[in-house]
């Protein structure tokens, strides 16, 4: 599934990203990188994602969202 189809309140692991290489290397920046924990704190209408990742909050857009596939964190861990 992809970061914009996720339920509020849920944890998931970042699988993939699909995105501009200068894009991908700024949330790479940010901590953002493959198995990363993410829980989603906010949706919004306009297809915006507001998540919680190693202890930041971080906003993205509907387009850098569709972009970035996701699993639901089905482990009981706290780790990033």
């Amino acid at each position: 599934m992809v970061l914009c189809e996720t339920t509020v309140g849920g944890v998931y692991r970042i699988e993939k990203m699909d995105l501009t290489r200068a894009v991908e290397m700024r949330l790479k920046a940010l901590g953002m990188v493959e198995s990363t924990r993410i829980k989603i704190l906010n949706r919004k209408r306009s297809g915006a994602v507001i998540f919680n990742v190693r202890g930041t909050r971080i906003a993205i857009g509907k387009d850098i969202a569709e972009n970035i596939t996701v699993k639901e964190d089905t482990t009981d861990g706290q780790s990033s």
